[in-house]
């Protein structure tokens, strides 16, 4: 699935469920609060699959929040991207 997928996939969730009146500002706290719950189960990891899988679903839950957010501010995630991209590859490190 592609980004532009994605963010297509959020929007028509979130208006199917009604999320789509969600300020801007919640979204962005419930963003944080996800990377939260990333950030504790990468801290809790060991080498069980379902550490992974719990890891993953984090993950999820954190792209989901700033493809929404990417969509309340009418921002293209893959332009971007792109645009990022090409700042990155000019950059010196």
């Amino acid at each position: 699935m592609k980004l532009s997928e994605f963010q297509q996939y959020v929007a028509n969730f979130s208006e199917e469920k009604g999320f789509q009146n969600t300020t801007i500002e919640m979204r962005t706290m419930y963003l944080m609060e996800e990377l939260g719950e990333l950030a504790e189960a990468i801290v809790k990891r060991n080498e069980d699959k379902n550490t992974n899988r719990e890891i993953g679903l984090e993950m999820f839950d954190v792209i989901w929040n700033v493809c929404d957010l990417a969509n309340k501010l009418e921002i293209d995630l893959e332009e971007a991207f792109q645009e990022k991209m090409k700042i990155n590859r000019d950059r010196e490190w």
